[in-house]
Parts: structure tokens; C-alpha cells; sequence
């Protein structure tokens, strides 16, 4: 049985291994990469997919959304493969945290919704499943990115206790405030009535 200590470094080490996977910035190299221009400089400035629509490029927005959402899963299957379920869920966080917050962009990343979804299917896939269908169908009724962010986050709370996955509960509680406290701007302009649609000019 591992020590303690070769436990809390193995956690550490895949925690490191989510912060890099998450860290991606597909959003800005796909961009680059397509001649789109600098992503910084469009519409609201944000790396992921909502913005990377504003370039006009559908398939560029929605290979984002993919990449994006794959990171997340990705950094949890390779930590439940080779150490465990704590070791998913360090990953999971992470790799969340690396996409908000990545070091080579000065710690101003994305606000985490793709990336949320994808380690959502990859920890718990009814929760996940039932997220994105929550965002999928407050998307089609209200055509506003961030208040479908908001509601699928926040009811992810609800669909782990719903589908018996209580195992990831307190993650998921987690990662939902932190997706409410990534969209205050935004949760302001909603309140104003003055948030844009999907395919507006700022997000």
C-alpha cells in the first residue's frame, strides 16, 4: 500500500498533468492557425468557442467546443486509468482550472463551459449527458451563451444527486460556482437585459 506521502505526490502529479492538458488554448491557435485573426482582439477577447464564432468560422468555433471539451476528458480518463478515481477528480479540477487560467496566456483564459462538460462526461456521463442537454435546450429557447452556461452548471449540482453520483458532488458544486463567479459580467448584462445572443458581438 502507498504511503501517504506517495500518494498526496502522485495526486499532485496529475493535478499538473490536468493543469497542462486544460491549459490548451485551442480557441487562439486555431484561429492563428486559419489566419481568423487574434482572437484577443475579437469581439469580447475570450478564448472559447462562443468567441471564436464571432470569426465567422462555424467549423472553428465548433472544433473549439470539441478540443475544448476533449481536454477535460482527456485529463481525467489518463488519471483514472493509471491512479484512481482521486486522482480523476485532481485532474478534473485542473484541467479546469488550466483552461480559466492558463500561465502562457498571463492567467486569462476561457470561463470553463466546454471544458466543464467534457470532464463532466468523463467523470460521471449521466450527469454529463443531462448537462449538455441542459445547455442545448436553454440554448435553443433563449440564443444566450452565458445564461445556458449558468443554468447547465448550476443544475449539474441537481443531476448528481438525481442519477445517484454523489461521488462527485462537492466537484461539481465546486466547478459550478466557479462557472457563476467566471460569468458575473455577464450575469450583470442579463440582469440589465442587455446580454447578447448567440452570435452577437461581445460574450
Amino acid at each position: 500500500m502507498p504511503s501517504l506521502e506517495t500518494s498526496l505526490t502522485l495526486l499532485a502529479l496529475w493535478g499538473a498533468v490536468g493543469y497542462l492538458l486544460g491549459s490548451i488554448p485551442f480557441g487562439l491557435l486555431l484561429t492563428r492557425a486559419l489566419g481568423l485573426g487574434n482572437l484577443r482582439e475579437i469581439g469580447s477577447g475570450n478564448i472559447g468557442a462562443t468567441n471564436v464564432l464571432r470569426t465567422g468560422n462555424k467549423g472553428a468555433a465548433a472544433a473549439t467546443l470539441i478540443l475544448d471539451g476533449a481536454k477535460g476528458a482527456a485529463a481525467v480518463l489518463l488519471a483514472r486509468s493509471m491512479a484512481g478515481e482521486d486522482a480523476a477528480q485532481i485532474a478534473a479540477l485542473m484541467a479546469f482550472l488550466g483552461h480559466c487560467f492558463p500561465v502562457w496566456l498571463g492567467f486569462k483564459g476561457g470561463k470553463g463551459v466546454a471544458t466543464f462538460l467534457g470532464l463532466m462526461l468523463a467523470l460521471a456521463w449521466p450527469v454529463g449527458l443531462l448537462a449538455c442537454a441542459t445547455w442545448f435546450a436553454t440554448a435553443v429557447i433563449s440564443r444566450i451563451s452565458s445564461l445556458s452556461a449558468l443554468v447547465a452548471a448550476t443544475w449539474s449540482t441537481l443531476w448528481c444527486l438525481l442519477v445517484g453520483q454523489g461521488q462527485v458532488f462537492v466537484l461539481t458544486l465546486a466547478l459550478a460556482l466557479l462557472i457563476v463567479w467566471r460569468h458575473r459580467e455577464n450575469m450583470a448584462r442579463l440582469k440589465a437585459g442587455t446580454e447578447p445572443r448567440i452570435g452577437g458581438s461581445k460574450a
